[in-house]
């Protein structure tokens, strides 16, 4: 970081407000962070040390450089430029060349700048949860009426539909990701794991797309500052004709040919090979953004450049190695696991694999920093069920198919721990948890070759 940026960025924060006046507001936030150039024009002032037109011309030749640039060039749809050019690239450059190709990606471009616009928010809330009081758990006081001051009650945490505790930053980043794909206006219908329904967006009921989320993946973390993400899918709404004929009738579900009754959410109920676009935001010593579009499009990266404010393209192409040396599993839990999952872990791990190499472990307990590092190095990652989670812990929807999708998407592999594939599970409900597996190909199909009725018994 120039030291001149650092100068600037410490009186920027000199200069705050402070105490609950501030952090409030953060609940409704959605910006992203300041960046130099705005520091720089706002605080000149400040500090007495006016403008340089040297830096007034570089910054003009930068703007123009990585938001007014030329088309980009595509082969495959895959970027094509230089590695010294890579980082001239900023997200909506990318998408805008998409969209400049192919028109029925426009709707798609809103989304995803959307999703990385919310996504700079939470990397904000996420970096500063500390000084902002953010960590810890969402309670309800007990036992006062609300808007009681008399501090008598119990602090209670807010639980999910999980049951599970929900983190300040769990509610938080929940609200600034639905605010931000609400108001879009592409989305009929929005699912979270922190919500207890499906939001059915009636002023959006004729959309194309739908979309699930986990705001904030690997939050038990985030007190250690351990790396967190935030999980995504995109799919296809072929039910418009029934949601609107919903908004009509007001009803909980409507009909369709069959007489049957077919909800208004039936359009998030679709297997995870259905998905237009998915992928995760990683919250870590810098802000990845990774996603696919799906079909021919591959697997790409950009990182949150903190200067520019700008997702930049770090990764054209990534790709699953074919073999790697790790495995990534809670291993606390391994005496619950079915004998197959216990016998093939045991054997990686004693070079007794096919490959005759050990296997390392690294696990995080976050399923974005996990898959990630999986992806760029290659090995597995697996969420099995055991004795007490006969179907894992991870929820298929909005964990289990969109990390799938990307993962295979980028020549890697999935299945669920009976050897099936995880994109072609049918959810039977927003909320219905999943075995997992995805890594690199060969070591997915090692991993099955354990799973057959044989090895089992």
């Amino acid at each position: 970081m120039p030291s001149t940026f650092r100068l600037l960025y410490v009186a920027y924060l000199l200069v705050l407000p402070s105490g609950d006046s501030f952090r409030l507001p953060f609940k409704d936030l959605l910006m992203p962070p300041p960046s130099s150039r705005f520091l720089k024009t706002n605080l000149n002032g400040f500090l007495g040390l006016g403008n340089n037109n040297n830096n007034k011309q570089e910054e003009a030749r930068l703007v123009q450089e990585v938001n007014l640039g030329d088309p980009v060039v595509m082969i495959n749809n895959v970027p094509t430029v230089a590695q010294g050019q890579l980082s001239t690239i900023t997200l909506q450059r990318y998408l805008s060349s998409l969209v400049s190709s192919d028109e029925s990606l426009r709707e798609m471009e809103g989304l995803m700048l959307s999703i990385a616009m919310a996504c700079k928010t939470i990397s904000t809330l996420v970096n500063r949860a500390g000084i902002n009081q953010l960590t810890g758990l969402e309670t309800d006081v007990m036992g006062t009426r609300s808007g009681s001051q008399s501090g008598k009650g119990k602090n209670k945490a807010k639980k999910n539909i999980q049951g599970e505790d929900q983190k300040k930053l769990d509610v938080l980043s929940n609200g600034v990701l639905k605010n931000a794909l609400k108001f879009t206006g592409k989305l009929g219908l929005l699912a979270s794991e922190e919500e207890d329904e499906a939001l059915l967006i009636e002023s959006a009921l004729d959309s194309r797309y739908v979309a699930v989320f986990d705001p904030l993946d690997g939050s038990s973390n985030i007190d250690a500052s351990i790396c967190t993400g935030t999980i995504f899918g995109v799919l296809e709404d072929d039910t418009v004709e029934l949601k609107n004929e919903y908004k009509r009738n007001n009803d909980d579900c409507v009909r369709n040919a069959d007489a049957e009754c077919v909800s208004s959410t039936e359009a998030l109920l679709q297997p995870g090979s259905q998905l237009a676009a998915s992928g995760y935001c990683m919250y870590s010593s810098s802000t990845i953004l990774v996603f696919t579009l799906g079909g021919s499009h591959p697997v790409i990266g950009f990182t949150l450049d903190p200067q520019l404010g700008e997702f930049v393209l770090t990764h054209p192409n990534m790709r699953v190695p074919k073999r790697g040396t790790y495995y990534s599993v809670n291993e606390g839990n391994s005496w619950l696991w079915d004998a197959s999952i216990r016998h093939y872990i045991d054997k990686i791990k004693r070079g007794e694999g096919e490959t005759k190499k050990r296997y390392s472990s690294r696990y995080v307990g976050s399923m974005v920093g996990d898959v990630h590092r999986t992806l760029l190095y290659g090995g597995i990652f697996g969420n099995p069920g055991d004795v007490k989670h006969r179907n894992g812990k991870l929820r298929l929807v909005y964990e289990c198919s969109p990390m799938s999708f990307l993962v295979e998407q980028a020549g890697g592999g999935s299945c669920t721990s009976d050897g099936g594939s995880v994109l072609e599970v049918v959810p039977e409900s927003v909320h219905q948890r999943s075995t997992c597996w995805l890594g690199s190909i060969e070591d997915v199909q090692e991993l099955k070759s354990y799973l057959t009725p044989e090895e089992t018994n």
